[in-house]
């Protein structure tokens, strides 16, 4: 269930055809989206399993669910299927996203500023409940409700200055 953007019914469907084949190869399905870019639509499936994913992963779960997706036929008029990791800075969309995700450096886009004037927030997630998160930052600890930022995505640890 997404608490925030890049849902959609479209991306739902897709995600209940997607899931089972997850599972059985061992792969977490991170997420669905189905957004336009440009004048393109794409339909984008991360996946995701312990010690990473390579590209041959990526190959497998494509040729699995692309007989599924043709079949069910979720998607009216053409688009781009990219099956891929959701790499290290992931976006944080699902519940699920959010709880496995406390205690680890984010980096927060607020659709608008804080009172503060701060579009950008980074700190550590230590607490989701119904649809608010809260980060402790250098400037303190931030209470946000998800639906008023832009995106919230981990943060590259390898790249922490400290």
């Amino acid at each position: 269930m997404p608490v925030s953007k890049g849902g959609g019914i479209i991306a739902s469907r897709v995600e209940a055809l997607c899931a089972p084949v997850a599972a059985e190869n061992h792969l977490s399905l991170w997420d669905v989206v189905y957004e336009k870019e440009g004048g393109a639509w794409f339909l984008r499936i991360l996946i995701d399993k312990e010690g990473g994913i390579g590209l041959e992963d990526c190959e497998s779960f494509t040729h699995a669910i692309n007989p599924l997706i043709d079949e069910a036929d979720p998607i009216e008029g053409n688009y781009y299927l990219e099956v891929s990791s959701p790499g290290i800075e992931r976006h944080l969309r699902k519940i699920s996203h959010f709880t496995a995700s406390i205690g680890k450096r984010v980096m927060v886009r607020m659709i608008r500023p804080l009172e503060d004037g701060r579009r950008e927030l980074e700190g550590v997630l230590t607490a989701f409940e119904q649809g608010t998160v809260t980060i402790s930052a250098d400037q303190g600890e931030e209470r946000l409700q998800i639906d008023q930022t832009a995106f919230i995505r981990l943060m590259d640890e390898s790249n922490n200055r400290g």
